[in-house]
């Protein structure tokens, strides 16, 4: 059974037009012992059937070691949104529900090669000379989620310092734990600096910064 239906495909279709440059959709997944692997390459395959400049690479998270130490993956299901390099753009866990808005848009954005952040948030982000990783914990059914992970998103396409890292909560319960995850959407900046919510823009790279200048450590 497909998981978009044909008013979906159209949508999508209609959406991918405004795609400047290739982008290459990775997946890591596994045969067993893996949920939710199967329904996340359904989607991928079927996203990137839509459209002549998205294609689609599958590695096995137990034996393409090469490619899993390249994209530094850590968990299953992974997916890496690559456009003319690595942006540090990362999906763990199925992309469904208000989730696929955000990642259809970030396919376009890494097209773009563009965070479409505003002067002002793009000079305050150029502060951040340090890798630093975001983690935005959200579920599928969370509405305000994805504005959560496209503000992650675009810090990353931004500032080559920083990944950012879409984390399905339910599916990596350990992670909600060690990071207290409570409710979503909630961002992880390092180990230790959270920010609770969707912010706005503005607020979202000034917290980033705080906690960059404050010495969050980095994970």
């Amino acid at each position: 059974m497909a998981f978009l239906t044909e008013k979906d495909q159209q949508y999508v279709r209609n959406l991918f037009e405004n795609l400047k440059d290739d982008v290459k959709l990775i997946m890591f997944t596994q045969e067993l012992e893996c949920q939710y692997c199967r329904e996340t390459r359904q989607i991928l395959e079927e996203v990137s059937d839509l459209s002549e400049k998205i294609s689609l690479d599958i590695y096995d998270f137990q034996t393409d070691t090469e490619f899993v130490e390249k994209y530094n993956i850590d968990k299953i299901p992974a997916t890496v949104i690559e456009g003319k390099k690595d942006y540090g753009v990362r999906y763990y866990g199925i992309p469904s529900g208000y989730e696929f808005s955000a990642l259809l848009e970030d396919i376009v954005d890494v097209s773009k090669n563009d965070s479409g952040f505003s002067p002002a948030a793009k000079d305050l982000l150029a502060k951040v000379d340090k890798p630093l990783r975001l983690q935005v914990f959200a579920t599928p059914t969370c509405p305000y989620c994805p504005k959560a992970i496209r503000m992650a998103h675009k810090a990353a396409i931004e500032n080559s310092n920083i990944t950012a890292d879409a984390v399905e909560a339910t599916e990596f319960p350990h992670l909600s734990v060690r990071y207290n995850v409570r409710g979503v959407p909630r961002t992880m900046v390092g180990e230790d600096f959270p920010i609770e919510g969707a912010v706005p823009e503005m607020e979202f790279v000034e917290k980033i910064l705080e906690a960059f200048e404050t010495g969050s450590e980095t994970a």
